[in-house]
């Protein structure tokens, strides 16, 4: 854990609540500056983050209520512009605005990045900045695959604050179809094998 996290989420509500249930003591030495600031990607994350293909996003709405979307699109789609930015074009959708509403009357966001074969997570939380595709069609070309052919719209771009990793403890182990086939292949390369011999066997007592 970092400080930059710990500074964050750690309010003194929060740090009530770890007096209150014996975990104050652990958590402290977190609090202070010598700790690693945990808000500049390494390549530890930039790896991590250049493998996915969707991620949870959270906004918070004028009236105070919270909004969880998930954001999905080719590997890879988050780009890592920096070592505190990070930014994927947003493509056109359901026509709803909820999270792009949403960060223009407040701009503070949390994602939650799932490796579930790996039972990993990253937690990264930022500040959005909204940049309208007609204003930076170079950015918008930076951040959108040629494969992918849905129409982008405009940039999300994302100033880091902190980051988290997660302890796998509760993380359900989940595999793509893709990422199944490889778990896949030498099952079928055996099945394979044994109808050959099968058919050889029948070949044999006819």
């Amino acid at each position: 854990m970092a400080s930059a996290f710990a500074k964050l989420a750690f309010t003194p509500t929060v740090q009530n609540l770890q007096k209150q249930n014996g975990s104050a003591e652990i958590y402290q030495r977190f609090l202070e500056n010598e700790v690693e600031a945990g808000n500049k990607l390494t390549e530890k994350e930039i790896e991590f983050i250049s493998k996915r293909d969707g991620f949870y996003q959270s906004s918070i709405s004028e009236t105070n209520w919270p909004y969880v979307q998930f954001r999905g699109g080719p590997k890879g789609f988050l780009k890592i512009l920096d070592e505190q930015t990070i930014a994927y074009a947003d493509f056109r959708g359901n026509r709803q605005f909820i999270s792009t509403g949403n960060f223009t009357t407040n701009n503070r966001t949390s994602l939650i990045l799932m490796d579930y074969p790996n039972r990993r997570r990253l937690k990264i939380w930022g500040e959005v900045e909204i940049i309208d595709g007609t204003t930076n069609p170079e950015l918008i070309t930076q951040l959108h695959g040629d494969t992918y052919k849905a129409l982008p719209e405009r940039a999300i771009l994302i100033t880091i604050t902190a980051f988290d990793w997660n302890c796998p403890q509760h993380i359900p182990q989940r595999l793509t179809l893709e990422e199944l086939e490889s778990h896949l292949q030498p099952l079928k390369e055996e099945i394979r094998k044994l109808k050959e011999e099968n058919e050889h066997l029948k070949r044999q007592t006819q």
